[in-house]
């Protein structure tokens, strides 16, 4: 059994009208990490994660979910 972490990060920026830029301003971070964080290609750690979750005033777990394979 494989796992994933999967994210709504895009979905949810996008409803609060933020840029992938605005949003990197925002968490102190460059907008390729927003990118790369959006399409599963880097996990945020766990200060990041706090940070976005912050930023966009909802729970780390709205954001990121555990992904499972059978």
């Amino acid at each position: 059994m494989a796992e994933g972490l999967s994210n709504r990060l895009c979905a949810l920026r996008a409803e609060r009208d933020l840029t992938q830029a605005a949003l990197a301003e925002k968490v102190g971070v460059s907008r390729k990490t927003i990118n790369t964080v959006e399409n599963g290609v880097f996990i945020p750690s766990t200060l990041l994660a706090l940070k976005l979750a912050r930023a966009l005033g909802c729970t780390v777990e709205a954001i990121f979910s555990l992904e499972t394979e059978d």
